[in-house]
């Protein structure tokens, strides 16, 4: 890309290889001034330079958070997350993991939809620094393509030949598993669709429970390992 935004996008970008962007949708300065203070500065830059867009060959997508909202609430309605802070969608990958941001507990919430699973990862510490930014740009340093893919049942990756069988997926789509795993589907090519995003998710978080699995960082730090 011409413009290096910074160090940690240049390197997701090029050299994990998640340029160049697609579909991308132009965010208004309306819409970057109303988050200003709830996201960080560096995403709000990243949305003034590359608009929503879709990354990776659609594997990841930068998306509005205000499409999200209902589905984020549906999905943490319950939990002790609901009243814990003010959260936000930021981002989801092309098989409908949810990647939440929380205006005091950063990028906090993990949703893996497809598997009716809640990762918290409570960043309040380095918030309270004044280091949302920093928090920002390692989130995008350690993206992995790996990580955004979905396995079969031979743990094959699904994503390459998703695209192939069912083309790439658009700004409101995702690769859906029907029947949904929740339900016993099989994690197999022939069982994935491409599906509307927000109305596939919604039907995840209210098919099954979600299960909130353990923090990793704040249960070392509770027995003293960190």
């Amino acid at each position: 890309m011409s413009l290096i935004l910074d160090e940690s996008f240049d390197y997701f970008y090029n050299q994990e290889g998640f340029g160049p962007q697609i579909n991308s949708t132009p965010v208004p300065e309306s819409i970057v001034e109303a988050y200003r203070g709830k996201l960080p500065d560096a995403l709000l830059t990243y949305w003034k330079a590359m608009g929503w867009a879709g990354f990776g060959n659609g594997l990841l997508w930068l998306v509005d958070p205000r499409e999200y909202a209902n589905v984020l609430n549906a999905w943490i309605h319950g939990t002790d997350f609901y009243s814990k802070d003010r959260y936000h969608v930021f981002a989801r990958g092309a098989f409908g993991n949810l990647y939440v941001w929380g205006e005091r507990t950063g990028p906090s919430l993990h949703i893996n939809a497809p598997n009716s699973m809640i990762f918290p990862s409570d960043k309040s510490a380095a918030m309270a620094r004044g280091e949302a930014d920093l928090l920002l740009q390692t989130w995008f340093v350690v993206c992995d393509k790996d990580a955004f893919d979905k396995d079969d049942g031979d743990d094959k990756p699904l994503f390459e030949r998703a695209v192939t069988l069912l083309g790439r997926p658009g700004p409101e789509d995702m690769f859906g598993f029907v029947p949904a795993l929740a339900l016993g589907g099989p994690r197999r090519l022939d069982h994935v669709q491409k599906v509307n995003a927000v109305e596939h998710l919604m039907f995840l978080a209210q098919i099954h429970p979600p299960r909130v699995m353990l923090d990793i960082v704040k249960e070392a730090k509770s027995r003293g390992l960190m």
